[in-house]
């Protein structure tokens, strides 16, 4: 009886003391595949779809994979990706009419998986991804429009999902013109929504004009939407990891990095976050919201590591992970939970979304939203937490 009594003991001392020795990116991912065992459900899914938070979570995984060694999370993706593509390389309920950037955020782990598992299904998809980007709607300049249904318009939200994906592809395919279109994404996006006076930049740009949130001068929305900001900085950043280094306009992006990390640093708040509507801190109804404090992680602590952003930072970056650990982050059950995540923010549409103040701090207010416990798996690993 004593001995059974030790061995339990010892059994639960290994336990906690593994759980102790993990990082926390290795934790929260497992509470993750924990509260969501297959990856179609990760953001609270209810379907098989080649959804862009899955794929966000998904590409948090793969890096965790890498990182660790351990099979199981390239496997969770993995299933989700053979089970969605059959083997012509079709996408289960993809639509190409639709003309959706969405659609192509979920590409980018198809690159690793077809490099690890030969499967050419994986490569076929991607040429399907990369057939919309060559007829998707386009401003004069060139920029994407961010859906068919949303004509003319720039979305921020919209260079995350197309940017890495063709930088990723001008690396496979050996053809330079979609590094070209990675950068100039970004840059005509640039031109069009940021805001001199502040440094920031508005969520979107209607080239049209038309729209009934956008400026009757400038064709821009009229708040700065933190996790819209948080997607064009993860674009910037992960764009530049796939330029080769002596590419032309290369210094254009790691610029425009350092320009917005300065910017950004101004409306960091005393408890280390950022909020809902970047620039209206404490106003009625604001919050500290999760998704763009996870996406600031990731973006600061990836480029100090890639030599883009002053070591400087880094004081930044704990400050941020001690806010996060204060006031987003719970633990319950043995699983990490980040709370105060913003379920979902647009323009136009039906009902109309009109990009006001009231509606942004308006929308729901859930946990465990992939569109921030992604960038804070990836951030914590680049930050070393």
């Amino acid at each position: 009886m004593l001995f059974k009594k030790i061995v339990l003991f010892l059994q639960l001392l290994v336990s906690i003391l593994t759980l102790t020795a993990q990082s926390m990116y290795q934790q929260f991912a497992d509470s993750e595949m924990k509260r969501f065992p297959e990856a179609w459900q990760l953001d609270h899914g209810k379907r098989l779809y080649f959804g862009y938070s899955q794929g966000l979570g998904c590409l948090a995984m793969l890096k965790v994979a890498e990182k660790t060694g351990d099979k199981k999370y390239f496997n969770y993706v993995e299933k989700w990706a053979d089970t969605l593509i059959n083997e012509k390389g079709e996408i289960h309920l993809y639509e190409l009419s639709a003309y959706n950037v969405d659609f192509v955020n979920s590409g980018k782990i198809l690159f690793e998986l077809y490099e690890k598992t030969k499967k050419e299904k994986y490569r076929l998809a991607i040429e399907t991804l990369v057939h919309q980007l060559k007829y998707q709607p386009t401003t004069l300049e060139g920029g994407y429009w961010h859906k068919l249904i949303y004509p003319h318009q720039i979305w921020l939200d919209g260079v995350y999902m197309t940017g890495p994906f063709l930088a990723k592809y001008a690396k496979l395919s050996k053809d330079d013109q979609y590094y070209d279109k990675a950068i100039d994404e970004i840059l005509i996006t640039a031109k069009h929504t940021l805001d001199p006076r502040t440094g920031l930049y508005y969520h979107a740009w209607d080239e049209s004009k038309k729209q009934a949130w956008a400026n009757p001068q400038t064709g821009q929305s009229p708040n700065f939407w933190g996790r819209s900001i948080g997607w064009y900085f993860m674009a910037v950043i992960d764009v530049l990891d796939e330029l080769p280094l002596d590419y032309p306009r290369r210094d254009k992006l790691i610029q425009l990095a350092q320009s917005l990390a300065n910017t950004l640093a101004n409306y960091q708040d005393d408890e280390g976050l950022w909020w809902q509507v970047i620039d209206q801190p404490k106003r009625k109804g604001n919050y500290q919201e999760a998704s763009v404090n996870s996406m600031f992680l990731y973006t600061y602590s990836k480029g100090i590591n890639k030599k883009h952003l002053s070591e400087s930072y880094m004081a930044l970056v704990n400050k941020l992970y001690q806010g996060i650990q204060k006031k987003l982050l719970k633990q319950e059950n043995g699983l990490w939970t980040l709370m105060q995540c913003n379920a979902v923010a647009g323009l136009g549409g039906n009902p109309y979304r009109d990009g006001s103040y009231d509606y942004y701090v308006g929308e729901r207010i859930r946990e465990n939203d992939t569109k921030a416990t992604g960038p804070f798996i990836m951030g914590c690993m680049e930050a070393g937490f």
